[in-house]
């Protein structure tokens, strides 16, 4: 089964569901901040601060942004969309490909075609200056609550593809017992779980050893 398979299947049974937030002993969420402007840069620490967030480090780069994101795996990027080094959009995809934060773009345009090159790379909430706190943090929590989706999506399609490389192999393993030992489909079945709870080990491994030749009843 293709990944975009798995991904349409996970989302036809609903595997993913909101959780409730957690409001006790919740620690402020981590952001990095890359803004050219320095009057902004500092407005926008202010107002995180204010909101409860944690900035763990900022930058007027975009080059030295996705290097302090790497650094201090933050929970949050804000960028600007237009910085020396790289711009915004070049570090929230190098961001992005690797789910390493969630990522909301700020600019002084709403083109469409920057919206559209921000939603390519990944970006997950834009803003467009001037703005006020309550878009910011209107801004900031869509992009968390969308980032937290995605890492719960992914989660749930690497667990599928994991039962099913599980499937395949235990399969395997009950046919070249059944052609050579001569075991019913259950008494191959059986073997193979029994053994993996005698050595406390996986029923992958097992099938992978009786696979191999290296174990048979």
């Amino acid at each position: 089964m293709k990944k975009a398979q798995l991904i349409s299947y996970c989302k036809y049974l609903h595997v993913l569901r909101p959780r409730p937030p957690n409001t006790r002993n919740q620690l402020p969420k981590r952001v990095v901040i890359a803004e050219d402007e320095a009057i902004i840069r500092l407005d926008l620490r202010e107002m995180l601060e204010e909101e409860g967030y944690a900035v763990v480090a900022e930058t007027g780069r975009g080059d030295e942004a996705v290097a302090l994101v790497q650094e201090h795996a933050p929970d949050l990027c804000i960028f600007d969309i237009k910085m020396p080094g790289i711009d915004g959009l070049a570090a929230a995809r190098e961001v992005s490909s690797e789910r390493k934060a969630a990522v909301v773009i700020l600019t002084a345009f709403s083109q469409r075609h920057l919206i559209e090159e921000a939603r390519d790379a990944g970006v997950l909430s834009y803003l467009v200056k001037p703005f006020q706190r309550e878009e910011l943090v209107s801004a900031i929590e869509v992009a968390l609550g969308r980032f937290e989706e995605m890492r719960q999506l992914d989660a749930t399609v690497r667990e599928l593809e994991d039962q099913l490389e599980v499937r395949k192999a235990v399969d395997r393993a009950k046919g070249i017992l059944m052609d050579e030992q001569s075991l019913s489909e259950s008494d191959a079945f059986n073997f193979i779980q029994k053994t993996a709870m005698a050595e406390r080990t996986t029923m992958l491994e097992v099938a992978e050893r009786v696979v191999s030749g290296n174990l048979r009843p």
